[in-house]
């Protein structure tokens, strides 16, 4: 390639915020449920209806907003989207243009060339639309309001990432401060965080911008990633071609790795914006706000420093284990039982991301309880079961949730240190191996481990291996 070519990329995040209510009546935001099932005439636009504002929305609009170094819009209201699609039930959507609740914030990122901060230009809240579905056997689309009402917070970035690399550390930070907040569970799959990506490319040095486009439809960081070089690639041929990007929004398709265009977006599109005259302005006191700062709980940077300072924890279990909400909740509730923050962190870092590696799970799917797994850590610890049972043990703990005093009792899985039976055991391995035997004698050290395993297979692995080797040594 002849000329060398640099990526500018902003995101629109969209966030669907944890309130149990949505934002302008009282049906319920969970997902899933029967289609149309959580609606009444507010959410399906019936005439006549009105919105009544869900304080819960504003507190954690403006939680989020304080988290992200923005400035809070102490006077703010709604604004009127007008525009006509089939999942929009009202015709227009509830929205904030003019004064939006947070604006001029700012989150920093590690990239590969140290500490970068990417502007966040503002925060809105509003309405999510309904979903609709397309039934290729009928060839008709049917609509399912559930989701319509749910309260949304779009955080709309500067244009300031250069790379899919930094995009995805963005959305990865942008995902722990809300978590870490409680605003919302961000499950992408679910399509509780949502990301829309605008990206241009322009020739290195360059002082313009390009001409960009927005993809949609990016439910998964993988996906994300894929879309952003696919994209890259198309208008950099496009341009090394002669020819011009044109700006429109184009449709994602990671099956395919490809995207294809929805729909041209000039800016002059009209949504016809109005101040919305159904809600009254928001006037966010002083006070107010304080409160809000004030409730806000221990984030991930905080909780790093004092993982290392207070439970003396390796850099990188602290890193991996603050890195999602859960895994952190899990490690404190489990150390106030047991008191041993090591073997904890030991648990959750090995069996656990091995067990959900293996499920395709994410540390938000966890099931168990802290009192269960601290059980567990007691009953290795007092040498009450060895390591492969307590593997073992753990394994149903991950996925039943088991009492492991109860599971160990039941399945008579205790080890063994009855001096006396085990001494019997081992004197017959000794027996029926004289070749190991000799081998040892000859030198082999590695014949001892041979004769540990056959006293272990022949006590069903329930023998304590510190008590068999010492024996095997004596004897031998």
């Amino acid at each position: 390639m002849s000329k060398n070519y640099e990526t500018v990329i902003g995101l629109e995040v969209h966030v669907e915020l944890a309130t149990k209510t949505k934002i302008f009546c009282s049906c319920s935001t969970e997902f899933g449920g029967a289609p149309n099932t959580h609606t009444c005439p507010v959410c399906t636009g019936m005439p006549g209806s009105l919105p009544v504002l869900n304080k819960q929305v504003v507190e954690y609009a403006i939680a989020v907003g304080l988290a992200t170094n923005c400035d809070i819009t102490q006077y703010c209201k709604f604004d009127r989207k007008n525009y006509f699609y089939p999942d929009n039930p009202q015709n227009y959507q509830i929205s904030q243009l003019y004064l939006p609740i947070c604006r001029n914030g700012g989150v920093e990122i590690e990239t590969e060339n140290g500490i970068k901060t990417i502007g966040i230009h503002e925060i809105h809240m509003e309405e999510d639309a309904g979903k609709l579905v397309h039934d290729e056997w009928d060839d008709v689309s049917i609509v399912d309001f559930n989701r319509s009402g749910v309260p949304l917070i779009e955080i709309v970035s500067e244009p300031d990432m250069r790379s899919a690399d930094e995009v995805i550390a963005y959305l990865e930070k942008l995902r722990l401060i809300i978590q870490y907040l409680g605003a919302s569970d961000c499950k992408l799959n679910e399509g509780s965080m949502r990301a829309d990506v605008n990206l241009s490319v322009r020739e290195v040095g360059a002082e313009e911008f390009g001409t960009r486009t927005e993809m949609k439809n990016l439910n998964s960081f993988k996906a994300i990633a894929r879309a952003i070089e696919g994209e890259r690639e198309r208008q950099i041929d496009l341009l090394e071609a002669g020819e011009k990007v044109i700006q429109e929004t184009r449709r994602w398709d990671d099956t395919k790795g490809e995207s294809y265009p929805m729909r041209s977006k000039e800016d002059a599109q009209d949504y016809r914006y109005f101040p919305e005259p159904d809600l009254v302005p928001i006037v966010i006191s002083d006070e107010w706000l304080q409160e809000i700062k004030a409730r806000e709980p221990e984030l991930r940077t905080a909780k790093l420093a004092r993982y290392k300072e207070e439970y003396g924890l390796p850099d990188y279990d602290a890193e991996i284990i603050t890195s999602h909400k859960k895994m952190a909740d899990i490690f404190e509730a489990t150390t106030e039982i047991c008191k041993k923050p090591k073997k904890v962190s030991n648990w959750l870092m090995v069996e656990t991301m091995r067990l959900l590696k293996e499920n395709d799970m994410e540390p938000e799917d966890i099931k168990f309880s802290p009192g269960n797994l601290a059980k567990l850590i007691e009953l290795a610890e007092a040498g009450t079961i060895n390591s492969s049972v307590a593997k073992e043990v753990f394994e149903e703990i991950f996925k039943n949730d088991i009492d492991p005093d109860q599971y160990v009792e039941e399945k008579g899985l205790k080890t063994v240190n009855d001096e006396g039976a085990l001494r019997a055991t081992i004197e017959q391995v000794i027996k029926d191996n004289p070749q190991s035997v000799e081998d040892y004698h000859n030198g082999k050290e590695k014949a001892i481990g041979f004769l540990v395993g056959q006293t272990m297979k022949a006590m069903k692995g329930k023998a304590n291996p510190g008590m068999v080797n010492q024996i095997l040594k004596e004897l031998l």
